[in-house]
């Protein structure tokens, strides 16, 4: 895919990782509808990348308000090529101390938020004659458990069959579709389970840069799964 003048959509796009792939596509010529719930957030971000920045505050947990912007934003002249689920929350804690309120928090963001805007867009992008690309950010959790994190593991577990099935449903319709799993990302996300991010861990410009790779692959390229590790990922010794 030439990127230039696509229209993407990337949802937690005020996050580390989020912005860094907003930016990305931004260099490329595409213009960006960036949706997160935080508006000062999403401002900054389009002081930064300029006017091709779209923002939109958005809560994805919220199915009518999801579905109200998808119809109020896109027209037949005016269709999605891009949708990247980046948004997802995570909360580590043993199974019998975790409130039942962070599980459902972790369903409703990781899970039900992207089935909301997947189902909305595929519909629109089925419609268009030239080719489209979803890409859900899954994790390193979604293929290998951890300790304290079955909740957390169970959404990208669910990301990675919801993933698989996708791309089998809409290959005939010249849609794409990919699951990136990234190991540990340098940002503050693993905090609450009491690992402090560091410079060994992937850095979020450089996974976006993938990311970029794998959205312009011929046309008749698909990579379905992607796994990304960092070499070593231990802490540097200072």
């Amino acid at each position: 895919m030439i990127l230039n003048n696509k229209i993407a959509i990337v949802t937690g796009a005020t996050g580390g990782l989020g912005s860094a792939i907003s930016l990305a596509l931004i260099s490329k010529g595409a213009i960006v509808y960036a949706i997160g719930r935080n508006a000062a957030a999403l401002e900054r971000l389009r002081s930064n990348a300029g006017e091709r920045v779209k923002p939109v505050q958005l809560d994805l947990t919220k199915e009518q308000k999801v579905t109200e912007w998808v119809s109020n934003t896109f027209t037949e002249n005016h269709y999605p090529d891009v949708l990247i689920n980046n948004a997802g929350v995570g909360t580590f804690s043993k199974i019998d101390e975790t409130p039942s309120s962070k599980w459902h928090e972790m369903i409703d963001t990781n899970l039900n938020g992207m089935y909301y805007i997947t189902s909305q867009v595929a519909t629109m992008m089925k419609k268009k004659t030239t080719g489209s690309h979803i890409i859900n950010i899954g994790s390193i959790l979604g293929k290998t458990g951890r300790t304290e994190g079955a909740a957390y593991c169970t959404t990208k577990f669910g990301v990675s069959g919801f993933s698989e099935a996708l791309y089998i449903e809409l290959r005939h319709f010249n849609i794409k579709v990919t699951c990136v799993n990234p190991g540990s990302i340098e940002t503050g996300f693993f905090k609450s389970s009491g690992i402090e991010s560091h410079s060994n861990m992937l850095h979020p410009p450089d996974l976006a840069d993938i990311i970029l790779h794998v959205l312009q692959t011929p046309d008749n390229m698909l990579i379905n799964e992607l796994t990304i590790r960092p070499l070593n990922p231990k802490a540097p010794v200072r």
